[in-house]
């Protein structure tokens, strides 16, 4: 950040987020710094976090009265002629997108747990006190640690890890365990295909995350707390690393949090990318310095977690939720959604898409809408022809079923799942026999390997559906892998192995052409991508 001393300075954001960095924003930053520095322009950058429109990457923010105008996407080429053209008065030009704020894709969304991302700077705690910051902690600390259980279990906030459990039955059970030592864990291995939301959350919103934790060891009785973060999101750790710094300066953390009895440590901790490590107890034995496999339940984390003691294990945008429940009450956030899927989900668009990135909505928004709507159908302007909705496990459905509404139950009913929120988009040109190959070859390399179901079972599974696509014995075949993928869900120790049958089932019910014998030369390509990944080293 640059800062000038003259009362005049314009204030311009350009984001710290990994996904803007990636496409150029440090360079377009630096440029700006120079080109307003030899111009003689007083001028203020802030790094701050994406607002999650991907497709505008890097965006440039200028303050202005009307509020803040944005240009992108931004490339370190055009900023002389953005300031030449007045970008810092907000004038116009071809890259000029409006006021921010009343973008449509924007305004028409229910920003809730991403309501200060993209418009603070993350690490500044003076920008997060400006906008709200710690009013949940505060309300939390003022109540008794039942009643702040109660508030959230009233709210219906539910899991947004994938499992959509109750976050007030499961603090309110560890609440009630006799133990003096208790633990407070987030699980940041966010390892599902076409997802990003808890990566950006820690990027563009830290101390947010911060306030969760800490109001979930106020509210259970913890002192010591853990970020469980993937190796592949070093900005993210560093930034989590830097804000519990800055936490423990402002008194947030340590020892009388706010000059309440309260005592809380925060630790990172940095896992090796493991996919399996997405499931709480395997993430509990890899925090623990053991390899990450699955433990049998029961006993559940919540009486016996981390070494041994009741533990909160919670998603990122379960935790960064908490802090606006408290603020607004638990009424507010009840009033969104539908049925028993209460408040917002954090979708994220991705894959094959136009407009990728965040929107947060309230439950019930439709498929159609986020693909079409949002989205804006394919990038590469081919009908759409499936989407997979719940990371690389999650069911395909095809554009017959976009009407089907974004709540847990709903999807159960249709035999799939909303999983992290994850939407990835894919155009006609997809072999459906290929991404139902995927699903087991991801579980065989991911698989912990402590179960046989799915260590075996999806060895086996790959070799069935090459069958399949040859034309070896094909209704036998079908009927095999039912019979494996039937075994697979019921038998596996944990949802790994257990829900790579969603996506093979789905594929074959909704796409069963695709399974036809294909020509001798048309094998199944084994190299595609996949919201990012490569098949083979997913």
């Amino acid at each position: 950040m640059t800062k000038d001393s003259s009362d005049s300075a314009v204030t311009v954001y350009v984001p710290r987020d990994s996904a803007a960095r990636s496409v150029g924003a440090d360079e377009v930053a630096d440029a700006l710094m120079r080109a307003a520095a030899e111009r003689e322009a007083p001028v203020e950058v802030v790094r701050n976090g994406s607002r999650g429109m991907l497709w505008l990457e890097p965006l440039v923010e200028v303050v202005t009265p009307a509020g803040r105008v944005g240009y992108g996407p931004v490339a370190p080429s055009d900023v002389e002629g953005l300031l030449a053209a007045g970008m810092l008065e907000g004038a116009d030009h071809p890259l000029r997108l409006g006021v921010v704020d009343e973008l449509p894709w924007l305004a028409r969304q229910t920003r809730v747990t991403f309501s200060r991302i993209g418009i603070t700077d993350p690490l500044s705690p003076e920008d997060y006190l400006r906008h709200g910051g710690l009013a949940g902690l505060r309300t939390a600390l003022g109540m008794a640690p039942a009643d702040v259980v109660t508030e959230v279990t009233d709210s219906g906030l539910r899991g947004r890890g994938g499992a959509g459990f109750p976050a007030g039955i499961k603090w309110k059970t560890v609440l009630d365990c006799a133990d003096e030592l208790k633990f407070v864990c987030c699980n940041a291995d966010e390892g599902d295909s076409g997802t990003f939301a808890d990566r950006m959350v820690m990027e563009g919103d830290p101390f947010m995350l911060i306030e969760g934790m800490t109001i979930a060891a106020h509210s259970v009785g913890a002192r010591e707390g853990y970020i469980y973060i993937r190796s592949e999101y070093p900005d993210a750790v560093a930034t989590m690393r830097a804000a519990i710094g800055i936490a423990h300066e402002q008194g947030w953390l340590g020892k009388g949090i706010l000059g309440s009895p309260l005592d809380f440590e925060l630790h990172v901790r940095v896992g090796a990318g493991a996919y399996i490590c997405g499931e709480e107890t395997s993430m509990l034995e890899s925090l623990e310095g053991k390899r990450g496999t699955v433990r049998a339940k029961p006993p559940i984390p919540a009486i016996e977690g981390l070494f041994g003691k009741p533990t909160v294990v919670n998603n990122v945008l379960t935790l960064a939720t908490v802090p606006v429940i408290l603020a607004e009450g638990a009424k507010a956030y009840q009033e969104l959604g539908v049925e028993r899927s209460r408040g917002t989900q954090v979708f994220q668009l991705g894959g094959n898409i136009a407009r990728g990135g965040i929107v947060e909505t309230a439950f019930g928004v439709t498929l159609r809408e986020l693909v079409e709507e949002y989205g804006g159908g394919t990038f590469s302007g081919r009908p759409v022809r499936t989407v997979q909705v719940g990371g690389p496990l999650g069911a395909y459905l095809p554009t017959s079923m976009f009407d089907l509404p974004m709540d847990y139950e709903a999807f159960a009913e249709a035999g799939a799942m909303l999983g992290h929120g994850g939407v990835v988009v894919f155009d006609e040109s997809v072999d459906m026999a290929a991404q139902a190959r995927f699903a087991m070859e991801f579980c065989a390399e991911e698989s912990c390997g402590k179960c046989t179901p799915c260590r075996v079972g999806s060895v086996r599974g790959v070799e069935v559906i090459d069958k399949i696509v040859a034309g070896q014995q094909r209704d036998e075949n079908l009927a095999l892998l039912e019979d494996l993928c039937e075994l697979m869900t019921d038998g596996s120790l944990c949802a790994m192995g257990g829900l790579t049958p969603m996506p093979v089932r789905s594929a074959i019910a909704h796409f069963p052409d695709d399974f036809l014998a294909r020509d001798p030369g048309r094998a199944i390509p084994r190299t595609h991508a996949h919201g990012g990944r490569t098949e083979g080293t997913a």
